[in-house]
């Protein structure tokens, strides 16, 4: 992967910087300005695609020459698509209507570089299961994470144990960034 052009994510998530080190260790930072959208008539995988790809848009038309990263993470329950809360009360009905259940988290990745007019995008879906969470246990969890700036307001790299029941597929598509996804579609570019 030495002959890709300058890559430039685009997100400030710590998460996702941390993750793409494990790929690339030369990267640059551009939070995105594109507005997250989330239309009733896309699927939840449509969804995270459409929004990965308006992230990556809005870097990539400002830096035409460099290979512009966007990710878009949506947790789904059926079709019910469950974004990042907008406080700890969201935060807590959103972990109560995954209490027990079988949900997917699905992230979209985009790769634009503009001026050689080349995209890949794609998706991740890995199938989450929680544990039956009493109330208390909620309290308990969003109490030792920030639920605010993770969609379905929950972090399985903290206190999983607590709310983790099963889980089938990538780890890292659940932490924000499917790392082995992502080293093939720059494999493939």
């Amino acid at each position: 992967m030495k002959s890709l052009p300058p890559i430039i994510l685009a997100s400030q998530s710590p998460r996702r910087q941390q993750l793409l080190r494990q790929i690339v260790h030369r990267f640059s930072v551009q939070a995105s300005e594109a507005e997250e959208i989330a239309p009733s008539y896309l699927t939840p995988r449509e969804i995270a695609m459409a929004n990965a790809w308006l992230k990556a848009r809005a870097v990539a038309q400002e830096n035409p020459d460099s290979l512009v990263l966007g990710s878009d993470t949506v947790v789904a329950l059926g079709k019910r698509v469950f974004g990042k809360p907008a406080d700890l009360a969201q935060a807590q009905r959103f972990l109560g209507a995954l209490s027990g259940q079988v949900h997917h988290v699905i992230t979209g990745v985009a790769l634009i570089h503009a001026h050689q007019q080349r995209f890949q995008l794609e998706a991740e879906c890995t199938e989450v299961t929680f544990q039956d969470l009493s109330p208390r246990i909620i309290r308990d969890y969003l109490s030792k994470i920030q639920p605010l700036d993770k969609a379905g307001g929950y972090a399985i790299q903290e206190h999983a144990d607590m709310i983790l029941g099963a889980m089938h597929g990538s780890f890292t598509n659940v932490v924000g960034l499917p790392v082995e996804r992502l080293k093939s579609m720059l494999r493939a570019w």
